[in-house]
């Protein structure tokens, strides 16, 4: 029997972190819906800092990874990390990205995204299967005219960059030593600090288009938090708390809504709180929750639903997001009168998300993950 071949035992899960990760998700949907009414100015927006939830993403997958591999190469190849990894992800990427053309034209707004309206239905199909595979698209290739390197689902840029950490994981790092690594986490904590700092933003905006910029941004984002997951894992620097769930879904809310520090002549006073929450707060609260237990049934069952909607509610959102700006924009809708719309949105969002979750995603990877072990016996 090859290496290959050996079946790999699933670990059990963080349930708390399961319970987290659907927190952050619906706090990124919140954080769309009232984005509309910002007018794109950074200041203005309500759950202010909700983008941070990308790089609290990284770190828990950075974290996970790490628990679920890194004590299991010598029963698998590279390949069959990949793909595992690809099961885990890639079906859901696939049905953002349908339900992003499908909704593409409903979409059209003379204000926001003109380009819409005259866009033949054969580019929009072509963009539609490049999205499949995850392949960023350069700015001259948009349909929508942000710019976006997957302009029917924009959050899909996290994938891209998700990806791109997955396999710098296989090819060097799970190879490093704790001390290696350590040194690595410190050089991306100050690239990090040094971008929102002393950056021309103050902030981790960016990172989903496809140029030097947008690339640099991403990367940026991507690194500490990857990484750093990865070794506080190894370190198993965990701590005990009780209501852990309760504790931490607090201080995730907290962080991601709290309003913008600072003005234009002060931007390095937001930069410094959002390095202080990605390099500090973010791998405590892993660590609060990696550390906690579930005493009750509720709470158990509370985790494992936010758990099992997460994914899907991140990567299948947008597309609804793209239709409410541009009625929001179009219609000079005020807050108060939108904020209704809003919510029928998330809760859509949320029906959306569970029955792609038990009617594709579950269906999908199950069939996936027997014909791999099939394929490798």
């Amino acid at each position: 029997m090859s290496v290959s071949s050996v079946v790999i035992k699933p670990k059990k899960h963080y349930e708390i972190l399961d319970g987290l990760r659907g927190v952050a998700a619906i706090l990124v949907v919140a954080f769309h819906v009232f984005e509309a009414f910002s007018g794109g100015n950074r200041f203005k927006q309500i759950i202010n800092h909700g983008y941070l939830a990308v790089d609290f993403f990284f770190l828990l997958s950075g974290f996970v990874v790490a628990y679920a591999y890194d004590d299991r190469w010598g029963e698998m190849t590279q390949w069959e990390f990949y793909k595992r990894r690809l099961i885990r992800l890639q079906p859901m990427v696939i049905m953002g990205s349908i339900i992003g053309a499908l909704l593409y034209y409903l979409q059209a707004s003379a204000l926001l995204f003109p380009m819409i309206a005259d866009m033949p239905v054969w580019k929009l199909i072509l963009v539609m299967v490049v999205g499949f595979t995850l392949i960023p698209l350069t700015p001259s290739a948009d349909i929508r005219g942000w710019g976006e390197m997957h302009p029917l689902n924009g959050p899909a840029w996290s994938l891209f960059f998700e990806y791109i950490a997955n396999i710098l994981y296989a090819l060097f790092f799970r190879k490093f030593s704790n001390k290696v690594l350590a040194v690595f986490v410190l050089l991306f904590a100050g690239m990090l600090i040094n971008y929102t700092v002393f950056g021309v933003k103050g902030d981790v905006i960016g990172g989903w288009s496809f140029n030097t910029e947008q690339i640099n941004v991403g990367f940026t984002r991507l690194l500490y938090p990857f990484f750093a997951g990865i070794l506080l894992n190894r370190l198993g620097k965990i701590v005990h708390i009780r209501g852990a769930f309760w504790l931490c879904s607090l201080l995730i809310t907290a962080i991601l809504v709290i309003p913008r520090i600072g003005d234009e002549n002060s931007l390095w006073i937001n930069g410094l709180y959002e390095s202080f929450c990605i390099i500090l707060m973010f791998p405590l609260i892993v660590a609060i929750g990696a550390g906690g237990e579930i005493k009750n049934a509720f709470s158990a069952k509370i985790c494992k639903w936010l758990g099992n909607i997460s994914y899907p509610l991140y990567i299948t959102h947008y597309p609804l997001i793209y239709w409410y700006t541009a009625w929001v924009v179009d219609n000079k809708v005020s807050l108060k009168d939108g904020i209704g719309m809003g919510a029928v949105l998330l809760i859509s969002s949320i029906i959306i998300a569970y029955l792609c979750l038990k009617f594709y995603d579950e269906p999908v990877r199950n069939w996936l993950e027997k014909k791999n072990r099939k394929q490798v016996i």
